[in-house]
């Protein structure tokens, strides 16, 4: 499935993180079938820069960028360079998450630390270097991945219910701001159910495959919230398998 069709991205500059793999992969492989100019975020840089390359050989422009988002020095710095380069953002895809299944009782403060910095925090820090500038420039787009933990939790999530629950929270308030900021940028939560990716499938390795999706469906819903024209907007989304269990 390669639908890009409804959007153009040539000219325009992208950063996915968390896109080595998973859904990731697929989003970096829809905005670079679209013409965009990808730049791939990914502590597993090795697969970060093998999809480069793969994408690179298809005629893409695709490059992997060395970034810890849970350091605002290091987020702050991407952006300087960015900048310098003359290569502004126009897409902000905060997709990088992990997890941590434990019972509550069980959890470490550097394990909650870790979940919480990395999909919390991170994109916040992410997002103000990046909307400050969009802003100023009259346009772009910044896209937050959740996830069903954001609308409603089960045992053994806490953390990352946590960190999700609050980013979507902080992109509702986001959305506000640009509607009152800037009409020309964009915010969009999408709040995606399962899906067949290693994020799921390494940390349970018996799941019912049949009830997960396909990540490239998940990428395609991104690619519809970056084509809809300024008169419109699309705060939030949701994609789910249709036997999802954790929704709604």
């Amino acid at each position: 499935m390669e639908s890009t069709d409804y959007v153009d991205l040539r000219g325009k500059q992208a950063l996915v993180t968390g896109g080595a793999r998973g859904l990731g992969a697929a989003v970096t492989r829809r905005l670079a079938g679209a013409g965009a100019a990808v730049r791939v975020a990914d502590v597993r840089w090795q697969e970060a820069e093998e999809l480069c390359d793969a994408l690179k050989e298809q005629g893409h422009d695709a490059r992997f960028v060395e970034l810890d988002i849970r350091e605002p020095g290091a987020v702050a710095e991407a952006f300087t360079e960015f900048d310098e380069a003359g290569q502004p953002l126009d897409v902000l895809v905060n997709n990088a998450a992990v997890d941590v299944s434990k019972p509550i009782e069980h959890l470490t403060a550097d394990e909650v630390t870790h979940v919480v910095t990395t999909n919390l925090l991170g994109p916040m820090y992410l997002c103000l270097e990046t909307y400050r500038r969009m802003v100023a420039r009259g346009s772009g787009h910044i896209v937050n991945i959740l996830s069903t933990a954001s609308r409603r939790t089960w045992t053994e999530a806490a953390p990352y219910a946590a960190g999700k629950s609050g980013l979507r929270a902080f992109t509702h308030t986001l959305f506000q701001e640009a509607q009152r900021d800037c009409l020309g940028v964009g915010v969009t939560g999408i709040i995606a159910g399962g899906m067949r990716t290693p994020f799921i499938l390494e940390r349970f390795p018996d799941a019912d495959t049949s009830k997960l999706q396909d990540p490239a469906i998940v990428a395609d819903t991104l690619l519809y919230a970056l084509s809809v024209p300024p008169t419109s907007a699309v705060g939030e989304l949701v994609v789910v398998p249709r036997n999802e269990p954790s929704w709604p």
